[in-house]
């Protein structure tokens, strides 16, 4: 059983050409080594690429093909990130997009790389059982803790934010291993946090799209409660089937 306050972390965050793990390249990365208590370590990084950097990316997070043209690109850097790291535990919102950007990376360049073996804190998830926040976004969370802006889209200042972030959204635990039991079981999503139908109660999305989602690789919360309100229709469908004699004729 580890005690919160003797465990050291990372927080990660990575920014991309794109939303595509596989296919899209890093172009900056922001780590911070850190206890409860104090900093331990801290790194960042522009890297070219060696592609384009799409107009939808640079809207978001501002960064130019000038900006990366005389950095360091991903093979030179990796081998630093993935030795800071090491087999600390890895949080950050949405994490899993982050830590598959570094596997792939590491795989292209058929680098040694041992980060599935280290265990992950989603704090979007964190934040669904938190519950008090009514949008779980990184800033929404940064504003209902009041959380000082660090500079949103950008890797360092959003896993600046994010730590601190972190840090509230485990006031009631004690362990680490309190924060994985909770994080082991599902949650019930009711509003659609993403796509055409954003923000819409999911019993309110036609059937066609929850078909579609229930196959797409959201993560396992999103997918639990897609999966749940498909099963809730189907159920309602054959109760009325069943109550309406007539219903077959």
């Amino acid at each position: 059983m580890t005690h919160l306050e003797k465990t050291t972390f990372i927080c990660l965050d990575c920014e991309t050409t794109g939303l595509d793990p596989v296919k899209d390249q890093i172009i900056e990365v922001g780590v911070l080594k850190f206890t409860f208590e104090n900093e331990v370590d801290q790194f960042e990084s522009l890297i070219n690429p060696h592609c384009e950097i799409p107009e939808t990316s640079i809207k978001i997070h501002h960064i130019t093909p000038e900006m990366v043209a005389d950095k360091p690109v991903i093979e030179e850097v990796l081998p630093h990130l993935l030795e800071m790291i090491g087999p600390s535990i890895i949080i950050g919102h949405g994490i899993g997009f982050d830590v598959m950007l570094l596997i792939n990376a590491a795989e292209r360049l058929q680098m040694p790389c041992q980060l599935t073996r280290n265990r992950q804190i989603d704090t979007l998830r964190l934040a669904r059982h938190y519950g008090e926040c009514p949008v779980n976004s990184l800033e929404q969370l940064r504003r209902h803790f009041n959380v000082p802006a660090e500079g949103a889209h950008r890797a360092m200042g959003d896993v600046l934010v994010n730590a601190e972030v972190f840090k509230h959204l485990c006031r009631k635990f004690r362990t680490t291993d309190q924060i994985f039991e909770l994080l082991s079981k599902p949650i019930q999503i009711k509003i659609m946090p993403l796509g055409p139908h954003k923000g819409r109660p999911l019993k309110e999305i036609p059937l066609d799209y929850l078909h579609w989602a229930a196959n797409k690789d959201f993560d396992q919360d999103l997918l639990f409660s897609i999966r749940t309100e498909l099963k809730r229709r189907k159920q309602g469908n054959l109760f009325t089937q069943t109550a309406n004699p007539f219903n077959t004729l």
